[in-house]
This record gives C-alpha cells, sequence and structure tokens, in this order.
C-alpha cells in the first residue's frame, strides 16, 4: 500500500504519512538520533489530535538508527520547581492524549528507546521491536528524573523494582531481554518492524471503532480499580459495546459464517 501524505501542518522533524486507514509518524531528527523536544512533543500532540475521521489507527517510528535517544539535553534550561513542573505536565498532557486518544497507536522501535523515548513508547498501545532494540533510563547518572509520565507508565509494564535498576544503576535491556521483561510485544527481525507495525495497525484499523475505543479508554482504567468497581465497568462498557450497530452486524455476520473465525498463525 504506497504511502499518502497527511495534511496536517507539523515541524520538519516530524513526518506524517497515512496507508489506507493508517496514520504514521516519523520521528525525523537524525541527526540528534531523534531526541525529543518540545517541537517534536507539541508536534506529536498535534499530529494524534488532528486525525482525519477516516483514520482507524496510528504509527510511530523513528527515521534512521534509532527510535529515539530521548529527551535533547542541550535544550534544558535552569528553571524553577514551579517552571519544572509545567514543562513535564507539558509533557504528561502531549502523551495522555497519545495514550487516551481517538485511535489504538502502535510504536516500532529499533536502536535506542532511550529515556524520553522510552516513555513514549510506553504511552503507545501496541510495540513492536527490532532486535537492534535497546532500552536504558539513564536519567540517574545525569542528575535528573523521568517527566514524561514514565514514573506511571514503565511500572506497569516491567515493574517497579525493574523499574528502579534501570534508574539506579543504568541498566541496559537487549531487544530480547526488553520483550522477555514486557517492553515490547512482539519482536522481529531487523528491517521487518514497518512491515510489521503496519500490518498490526491495518488490522486494528479494521476493528469496529467503539470497540477500539473502549479497550483504550476503559481497559487501562479497569485495570486500576478494585475488583468490584472494575466489574460494574466492564458490564457496561460491554454492554455499551455489543448495543452499536456496527457491533450487531459483525456477530450477525459469524452467525451467519460471513465472518472471520478465530484460527492459530
Amino acid at each position: 500500500m504506497a504511502a499518502v501524505g497527511m495534511m496536517i501542518e507539523l515541524p520538519p522533524s516530524l513526518l506524517a504519512e497515512r496507508h489506507g486507514a493508517v496514520a504514521v509518524l516519523r520521528l525525523n531528527r537524525v541527526e540528534k538520533r531523534n531526541a525529543l523536544n518540545d517541537t517534536i512533543v507539541s508536534g506529536i500532540e498535534k499530529f494524534v489530535t488532528s486525525l482525519p475521521d477516516d483514520i482507524g489507527a496510528a504509527m510511530i517510528c523513528g527515521e534512521g538508527d534509532n527510535f529515539s535517544a530521548g529527551l535533547d539535553l542541550s535544550e534544558l534550561r535552569e528553571r524553577n520547581i514551579s517552571e519544572g513542573m509545567e514543562h513535564s505536565r507539558f509533557w504528561h498532557r502531549a502523551f495522555e492524549k497519545l495514550q487516551f486518544g481517538r485511535v489504538p497507536v502502535v510504536a516500532v522501535l529499533h536502536g535506542a528507546v532511550v529515556g524520553g523515548g522510552l516513555e513514549l513508547a510506553a504511552a503507545c498501545h501496541v510495540r513492536v521491536a527490532e532486535r537492534s532494540t535497546y532500552y536504558a533510563l539513564p536519567e540517574g547518572s545525569r542528575g535528573i528524573y523521568v517527566g514524561g509520565g514514565g514514573s506511571v507508565r514503565i511500572p506497569r509494564l516491567i515493574g517497579v523494582a525493574r523499574m528502579m535498576d534501570m534508574m539506579l544503576t543504568g541498566r541496559t535491556y537487549s531487544a530480547e531481554e526488553g520483550h522477555t521483561v514486557g517492553l515490547s510485544t512482539y519482536l522481529v527481525d531487523q528491517g521487518k518492524g514497518f512491515a510489521k507495525g503496519l500490518e498490526l495497525a491495518t488490522h486494528i484499523a479494521s476493528n469496529a471503532p467503539l470497540t477500539n475505543y473502549a479497550v483504550m479508554q476503559a481497559l487501562p482504567r479497569i485495570a486500576e480499580m478494585d475488583p468490584a468497581g472494575g466489574y460494574a465497568v466492564e458490564a457496561m462498557i460491554s454492554s455499551i459495546a455489543q448495543a452499536d450497530g456496527e457491533a450487531k452486524a459483525r456477530l450477525n455476520a459469524f452467525l451467519e459464517k460471513r465472518g472471520p473465525k478465530v484460527t492459530r498463525t
């Protein structure tokens, strides 16, 4: 499927294109290993909030040899405490709009997935890692602390103890190690990430939109609830989803043997 440009005004450090119902955002700051700055973070927010109505899923990947080497430390300036908190909250707002946006997002990872790059990946819904991928949180050795939501999202993937180890000791996880502990959901050979990510995103885009939205919005919140509250919300979301017209049509197609069946792949 040929790529088509998208009419979203973004900085040169970001490139947007579409492949059918999938919107693709490329981090394009190769000379800085796709290090994140405020311009890129603002652009990511604009991308996810400006998607056309006929887009059903999105994908984020990096140009060059890396996904993202994290925060561009050259742009750090001296801030007082309130300014620092507001800057962190700016990143939080952008990544929250990614995680709790309109469509699911697949991250395709290769090379460095470090610091803020890992925070960005953790805000996505599915992560595909090529075998060149490596993960690190070097903030401890640099006298800073994660500020893009990593304290919340990364422990939910790998646990508090592993994240603490990464930050205190500078431990780096390889692609294989990261996959084992939960940093990626798919592991593919080098150069195969984009194709796999696009395959997954295309499949996701073919789902019923209301179901995708419910999975994105309700599932992570239910997981944080007490069991009784979680069961109640699950029952409500389930009833809303199955009452949708498209859900009824898909169920009827399956019952009439016109819909796809689950098979081993």
